[in-house]
């Protein structure tokens, strides 16, 4: 990339314990600990939390054997030796996340192939075309609220909120449970009273369960209910979980980490004549050096074995870094534009079966953005934008931007039909098809303000701009 922060020194590791990957050192840097990690060979000690360690693999043939071998590597957690014989409290704050649940993420063999056909078979009742339209509806409702004030925090305003006002939709989710379901989750990303955030989690699942028991609609909980897997109300809860994680955090660090990279590598600064595809382009390089995801494959040995020239012992943690996996020195960094064998949706029978919902959703928000805000640049320069810390994600705390305000005088009506004023749906009549799809493809604080800013040249060519103009007749109103 054209910018990024100076790389700090490694801090020595205690060699019981290993690479802290929970500070803001490893957060602001994580490349550097991944480079320094790589010494050890394949695998290498680190500590995901104080005293929790695990073997964290850095090699992408390494992280793939792991990922395509669950007769060896299960991923079940009550094999967890820490768990069995004490050293893992009942308290620990990395329970919620690497804990065993009854979903399709935390077992194997026929277990896990019953939870997962129940997700599978339920997100695949999910019109793309429709996903598609409400995409774009709820990121017009939400650019509408600050494209008059010339500048906002496209974190907190808008690839935080995306993903959640779906996610309402998707699963019939009211507003007053979503609350509750998006704090948990945050808490638990980033170890922030993970206790509390997993019982407030719990709380507004059990909620969402009860009411789609008591009045069912053609969304994707009510399809979960309804699958010959007959999950019970506690199975229920955790693909809940599951998919409620998988969807939300994960989805909005990949809309920021995106437009971070297309608002400050020159790269993707070209114009369209080249017939090039810039957004997808962008979301290539981001799932291969900055996945959302960026460590958490957890994987316990069913028994000792010798691996990579690593003695791992039976329930002892082994954690893949996708992204320490994907940016591994014996790949060919060349090769990434259009190369989808990153690991960032992770491999083998627990490869996430949502990625190509969860791409279209980042891309459809992308593209809206740009094109109602094409002048849209870093408020400050990219370098300076704070990463928050975590073992598991790589988040962007802000993404503060400035852009030229939109007069409201001068903006021409949607498109298509906006959201209503509240963008909860109506339970148990969802927008969504209660029939198989039509198709299978489709393809903290605001820190901005108003000055010039420093993260690219003001007379740089924006891709995105010459678009908006063709698809505006050079006209200055929205579509």
């Amino acid at each position: 990339m054209t910018s990024s922060s100076p790389s700090p020194t490694p801090p020595p590791e205690c060699p019981a314990h290993g690479y802290p990957l929970y500070g803001q050192e490893f957060a602001d840097s994580p490349a550097a600990a991944y480079a320094h990690l790589r010494q050890y060979g394949p695998l290498a000690p680190v500590t995901l939390h104080e005293t929790v360690t695990a073997s964290l693999v850095t090699s992408y043939e390494a992280a793939l054997h792991i990922l395509r071998s669950p007769e060896t590597f299960s991923k079940d957690p009550r094999r967890w030796a820490g768990l069995q014989d004490g050293r893992i409290g009942p308290d620990n704050p990395l329970l919620p996340m690497m804990g065993y649940r009854p979903n399709a993420l935390f077992t194997d063999g026929a277990e896990h192939a019953r939870f997962r056909s129940a997700i599978t078979d339920s997100l695949d009742r999910i019109d793309p075309i429709e996903l598609r339209e409400y995409v774009e509806r709820s990121a017009d409702k939400l650019i509408d609220a600050f494209e008059t004030d010339g500048k906002a925090d496209l974190r907190r305003e808008y690839a935080l909120v995306v993903p959640l006002l779906v996610f309402m939709e998707m699963f019939g989710c009211p507003p007053q449970i979503a609350e509750k379901l998006v704090r948990g989750m945050s808490g638990i990303f980033e170890l922030v009273d993970a206790e509390k955030a997993n019982a407030l989690l719990f709380e507004g699942m059990v909620e969402l369960v009860a009411l789609k028991r008591a009045k069912p609609g053609a969304d994707v909980t009510s399809w979960l209910m309804a699958h010959p897997a007959e999950l019970s109300d506690e199975e229920m809860i955790h693909q809940l979980t599951l998919l409620m994680g998988a969807g939300t955090e994960p989805q909005q660090n990949l809309i920021c980490n995106a437009l971070r990279l297309l608002l400050s590598d020159d790269r993707f600064a070209g114009s369209l004549s080249g017939g090039t595809m810039p957004i997808d382009d962008a979301l290539d390089e981001v799932l291969w050096t900055d996945p959302p995801m960026a460590n958490y494959g957890v994987h316990f040995p069913v028994h000792d074995v010798d691996f990579a020239g690593t003695r791992l012992k039976a329930g002892e943690p082994i954690m893949v870094s996708f992204a320490a996996a994907n940016t591994d020195p014996a790949l060919a960094a060349e090769h990434r534009a259009g190369n989808r064998a990153h690991l960032a949706w992770s491999a083998g029978p627990h490869t996430c079966p949502a990625k190509d919902g969860a791409r279209l959703i980042a891309s459809v928000a992308i593209e809206r953005l740009l094109d109602r805000l094409p002048d849209v640049e870093l408020a400050i320069p990219a370098e300076r934008l704070r990463w928050r810390p975590g073992p598991f994600h790589r988040a962007l705390a802000e993404l503060p931007v400035v852009f030229p305000p939109v007069d409201p005088a001068s903006a021409a009506p949607p498109r298509r039909p906006p959201l209503p004023e509240s963008t909860a749906p109506q339970l148990g009549d969802s927008t969504w098809p209660n029939s198989p799809a039509r198709t299978s493809s489709t393809r903290p604080e605001a820190t901005s303000t108003a000055s010039t800013p420093g993260s690219a040249p003001a007379d740089r060519p924006r891709w995105w701009h010459s678009l908006a103009v063709w698809r505006r007749g050079r006209s200055t109103t929205r579509p």
